[in-house]
């Protein structure tokens, strides 16, 4: 009887363990980050063709949110959420095309290398899809501007530096490449590469 009872306390405690570290290995994990953006503009082609014309895309830094689900200790998807503004203006001839706000969200898969680690990098390619949105401001001679919504391609690289059981810092450096198409005026298109670099610093927690 008191080895039963023995026994029985010991797969209570086992199960008790087992329970808790499952609860500790949840596989949900959210970062919140400051983001500075930074678009790396090329003006590839303009109909009717203007060969002196260029494209200036303002800097930007905003608040950023990603969530993490963990398939394994090493793969995982995350989705990074945020909205950015841009001032855009062309020169050769001088126009203000006044601002525009993006809606990037994009999907990654990603690869935790040392996920118990002091200092836990990874790494992680994707696929994004931005919405252009909020044109207003343009300058005189401008009277309508618009964009079109596309995919684009995300390669990804950071680290998390744990600093409690569920807390971490996050560094993160994103290269989205991201292809547009402006019409302005309802008359002179222009096909724009914005590929903006995305540095984010920021905290986690793992659930």
């Amino acid at each position: 009887m008191k080895k039963t009872m023995f026994t029985a306390a010991l797969l209570t405690a086992a199960a008790i363990a087992a329970t808790a570290q499952a609860a500790d290995q949840s596989p949900w994990q959210i970062r919140g980050r400051a983001l500075i953006v930074l678009p790396e503009e090329d003006l590839t082609g303009v109909s009717p063709s203007i060969p002196t014309l260029d494209v200036s895309i303002s800097d930007s830094v905003v608040p950023e949110l990603d969530i993490t689900y963990f398939f394994t200790k090493n793969i995982a998807a995350e989705l990074i959420l945020g909205t950015t503004p841009h001032n855009v203006d062309t020169s050769g001839p001088k126009l203000d095309l006044g601002h525009i706000w993006l809606l990037p969200p994009t999907l990654t898969l990603q690869y935790h290398f040392a996920p118990e680690g002091k200092i836990r990098p990874y790494i992680g390619a994707g696929v994004n899809y931005t919405i252009f949105y909020g044109q207003g401001g343009e300058g005189p001679g401008v009277t309508d501007v618009s964009y079109d919504n596309g995919f684009g391609w995300a390669l990804q690289a950071g680290v998390d530096m744990p600093i409690s059981e569920h807390w971490m810092l996050n560094v993160d450096v994103k290269q989205i490449f991201l292809s547009t198409t402006a019409t302005v005026n309802g008359a002179i298109k222009a096909d724009v590469d914005i590929n903006p670099l995305l540095v984010g610093f920021g905290v986690g927690y793992r659930f």
